[in-house]
């Protein structure tokens, strides 16, 4: 496998321009020709739940009170400081019949006046794209037609009409993230530079480095994207993780790579002949450490939950792409900048210093028992912690950027139609018969939801504007006036004009045909949004039942954020119970292959376990019992789990085939403080890179995101940067060393090694020494023998 890469080096050297110049095409290509991820990526975490979540059911039970595979948009024209006039109103009628002409939109409904006359609010019915990317650019481009209209609508001096609800919301925020997404990457690329000029004491080497990640990311968002348009499933998540996993990972395999063209060119090497070796022997290490990410990526695939499942592939892709840039584009740019890529560090033979930390735990695990003992110790406490591990909620609604459209059409809401903007839950009821022929029942089992002491307040069609209306009230209504949908303003002037405007309201509660009906309720567990609200739901679900009965329904649903919540938390409870045995399974297969051990994978695999654990333990610690939150967000064990098994591996990987290397010629203890010493400053570096990207995203993240968004951003990105500082600078650099001195010799069974003993010096090979022969053959006689001349894999 060396003598592979060693080819794919030697082609990288040689046709250097052509590769990069390839990779500059294929990038400009890709900008130019294919659309954005952000712009076909949904911030709806609702539309990610399969059609078997009681949520779901809920939701498509509730459609006929929207129509069926319509998407609704809210429109609220209102005045400031007084009820709205008759030119108003014909100024609404005249906005309705313009929005009614837009393209794809099958009608608008007047969804009734508020109850303090100065607000009217509007329906505008679509038929677009349900879900995936095609979706979401439908309805952005819908929600910019609207506005269009409404700007241009010349509505009476202090009238104003907004986009409100959760689409215009979403397209808001989505708009919103795209800004963000370029914000982290900037962010973690100005980050990354300057931590690796520090690490390589070099002006040019940190660019050289982040190239390659930076046009994957840029190449991989694109494909990604223009997959998304032709039906893959995308994860809302996805664009944020692309950013920091490439520049994260893309960074480790430069720093692995480049660390070891430095370490041969200080060994005697010239620089070229130094990269190829580098790529003949790192490039098994990258090549693994890729792969097994992808395995990990991959395993999200058979997830229920597709807020998993939609970030397989796209990070997958961009896996791919950054093994390829690895080994072609990066040593591609090696080879042209030469030894001035490392100026003014020395690259000379001889020159240059080791860093601290490796030569530290090289003595450290002198003393592997007492390592070893001390390190269960400590992290064993930290995972005992992970016990207070209290999920918390992340549902479906999102808020809308300070100061965009949606967000003051979601205050005009929330002023003149509190009962429809305070982010109610919904009780959803399938009637036997039309409402108003079933009012008795109807209104009998409206009361029974309002006395019951789960809920603070409850709407429905018998109040629906603050003004409430008997049963004999509403059947009588519908007799002289028919369904509450089909109603104008004009048609109520026989009846009060109170009980007139609460009649058609109720068409917000009832559908056409009047046999689903739905009751908006504030929970008395609070915030839809919080801990208490999911944990209620069960309880909201069995009222409802109850209700159905009173109201002889034939069917009942519950749906709305903290019903959202439970349904997510418990699928995604299940998923990580499915997904990570068979990562865990996928990854062993790999290590095996890689270290040629049954035994190593073994405690290698078990002490990712522990650092997960450990770091999940640290983060209640910070979070739930230092900062008082209710609970951690439920995404976070998924991510946690996922990349340090994944990630955690790259280190195992680097550090164990270098100690594997070293053991071919030096006792096993010596061959583990040689390899920390090569390979500590290697380690850290990436370890610091990493932690830092994740640490950007909760800082860069979390101040642009959405307040609904802050906490979970804040909780992966602290979260995933702790847990893989520990995996860093403690369990890779120590206690994995540790292990493999007091396992000995038994580290490489069933392989060949493992009935070794450490070779003396080299009987003559047919291969030429240093200074002699073609370049290929001082390549193979370092592949073969080393710079020491001991006998290598």
């Amino acid at each position: 496998m060396s003598t592979s890469f060693a080819v794919a080096g030697r082609l990288a050297v040689r046709f250097r321009w052509a590769i990069v110049l390839a990779w500059v095409a294929g990038t400009v290509a890709a900008m130019t020709l294919l659309p954005s991820l952000s712009d076909v990526t949904q911030s709806d975490n609702t539309s990610f739940l399969p059609a078997s979540a009681p949520s779901e059911q809920a939701a498509q039970l509730a459609s006929p009170l929207q129509g069926a595979s319509l998407t609704a948009v809210t429109v609220v024209a209102a005045r400031s400081g007084g009820a709205l006039t008759g030119a108003d109103q014909a100024a609404i009628t005249r906005l309705s019949a313009g929005l009614a002409r837009t393209a794809r939109v099958n009608g608008v409904r007047d969804a009734g006046l508020s109850a303090d006359g100065q607000a009217e609010q509007l329906t505008v019915l679509a038929t677009l794209a349900q879900s995936g990317g095609l979706a979401t650019s439908q309805q952005a481009s819908l929600v910019a037609s609207l506005r269009d209209i409404m700007r241009t609508a010349a509505l009476p001096a202090g009238l104003a009409a907004h986009t409100a609800g959760p689409v215009a919301t979403r397209v808001d925020t989505n708009a919103t993230s795209s800004k963000t997404g370029g914000q982290v990457q900037w962010f973690v690329i100005i980050f990354v530079i300057a931590l690796l000029m520090a690490v390589f004491r070099s002006a040019l080497a940190p660019l050289i480095a982040v190239l390659p990640a930076l046009v994957v990311v840029l190449v991989a968002e694109r494909l990604t994207a223009e997959a998304a348009v032709h039906g893959l499933g995308v994860s809302q998540i996805a664009s944020l993780l692309l950013i920091v996993l490439v520049l994260g990972a893309g960074t480790d395999y430069a720093l692995f790579l480049m660390f070891r063209v430095r370490e041969e060119m200080r060994a005697g090497l010239a620089c070229r002949e130094a990269i190829v070796l580098s790529v003949a022997r790192v490039g098994e290490t990258i090549t693994f450490s890729a792969g097994i990410l992808i395995a990990a990526l991959l395993s999200l695939a058979t997830a229920s939950f597709s807020l998993y499942s939609g970030l397989a592939a796209p990070l997958a892709i961009a896996i791919g792409l950054m093994l390829i840039a690895g080994l072609t584009l990066l040593p591609a740019l090696l080879a042209i900048f030469g030894p001035v890529a490392f100026w003014p560090s020395s690259v000379r033979p001889g020159g240059g210093r080791a860093g601290w930390w490796g030569p530290a735990c090289a003595r450290i695990v002198r003393r592997p028992t007492a390592t070893l003992i001390a390190g269960l110790v400590v992290f064993g406490a930290l995972a005992l912690a992970s016990l207070g591990y209290l999920a918390s909620g992340f549902g479906g609604a999102v808020t809308a950027p300070g100061g965009s459209d949606s967000a003051l059409g979601n205050a005009l809401l929330t002023e003149h139609f509190p009962q429809s903007a305070a982010n109610p839950t919904i009780i959803v009821l399938r009637l036997r018969q039309p409402v108003w022929a079933a009012a008795a029942d109807v209104s009998t089992a409206e009361r029974q939801l309002a006395a019951d002491p789960q809920f603070t307040a409850v709407s429905g069609p018998f109040d629906a504007n603050g003004t409430a209306l008997t049963a004999a009230q509403y059947a009588a209504l519908h007799a002289s006036y028919g369904p509450p949908r089909t109603l104008s303003a004009a048609a109520g002037a026989q009846v009060p004009r109170a009980q007139f405007a609460a009649y058609q309201a109720s068409g917000s509660y009832v559908s056409a045909d009047g046999y689903t009906i739905s009751f908006a309720t504030s929970l008395a567990a609070g915030n839809p949004a919080g801990t208490a609200a999911e944990e209620a739901v069960p309880a909201i679900r069995a009222d409802a039942a109850r209700a159905a009965r009173l109201a002889r329904a034939s069917a009942s649903g519950v749906t709305g954020q903290a019903a959202f919540t439970y349904d997510v938390a418990q699928l995604s409870d299940s998923d990580l119970r499915t997904v990570i045995p068979i990562a865990i399974a996928v990854i062993a297969v790999l290590l095996a292959l890689v270290m040629r051990s049954l035994v190593a994978p073994l405690y290698l695999i078990a002490s990712v376990v522990l650092s997960y654990f450990s770091a999940l333990g640290l983060t209640v610690l910070v979070f739930v019992r230092g900062a008082g939150q209710p609970g951690l967000t439920f995404i976070l064990p998924f991510l946690l789990f996922m990349f340090l098994l994944a990630l955690g591996e790259d280190y195992n990987i680097l550090v164990m085939t270098r100690i594997r290397e070293e053991a071919h010629r030096l006792p096993l203890p010596e061959a583990v403080s040689r390899a920390l010493n090569v390979t500590g400053t290697t380690v850290t570096s990436a370890g610091l890179v990493l932690a830092g990207t994740f640490g950007v995203l909760a800082v860069v993240g979390s101040g642009s995101a959405g307040q609904q968004n802050v906490r979970t951003i804040v909780d992966v990105g602290v979260g995933l940067a702790l847990g893989i500082l520990m995996d860093t600078f403690l369990v890779r650099t120590l206690l994995v060393p540790a292990a493999a001195v007091l396992i000995g010799r038994w580290n490489w069974w069933p392989s060949r090694l493992c009935r070794m003993r450490p070779a003396a010096v080299p009987v003559a090979a047919a291969v030429a020494p240093p200074g002699r022969g073609t370049p290929l053959q001082r390549i193979s006689y370092y592949l073969r023998w080393g710079p020491g001349g001991s006998r290598r894999i």
